[in-house]
């Protein structure tokens, strides 16, 4: 292998170690940390982020495609500042009763996208969940 060769590849692996480094950065700066308080949610539509606080309500959309339930933050549904979506086909693998949350504090990981003009994160895996 040549000098200039040998120059070459260095070059290349340094920028593909470089480019690496700078997708992995990306991927982590959509991450919030620390956790958020259910006002502070809307802020940050698109991030993955945990938010926490007091279950204000519950509803159970048992007639609605997919029997999501609903836990609400920040006020009660209508006035909620935010919400948990769980769909019904995920709500076993949380290990705990939905509507017994009410005035518990709990916490939400995933992004945080909007329904009905609100923030909420929709959660599917226990991992993603937590009653304190």
């Amino acid at each position: 292998m040549s000098h200039r060769s040998f120059a070459s590849s260095v070059v290349a692996f340094a920028i593909a170690a470089f480019l690496s480094s700078s997708l992995h950065a990306q991927a982590g700066a959509n991450r919030i940390r620390g956790e958020l308080n259910p006002a502070q949610a809307g802020e940050f539509i698109g991030r993955e982020a945990t938010v926490c606080g007091t279950v204000d309500g519950f509803r159970f959309a048992e007639n609605a495609e997919g029997q999501p339930t609903f836990l609400f933050m920040g006020g009660n549904f209508p006035a909620h500042r935010f919400s948990v979506r769980v769909w019904g086909r995920d709500r076993a693998a949380l290990n705990v009763a939905l509507d017994t949350l009410a005035g518990k504090v709990v916490c939400a990981s995933g992004e945080i996208r909007t329904a009905n003009g609100r923030p909420e994160i929709v959660v599917r895996r226990a991992r993603d969940f937590q009653v304190k």
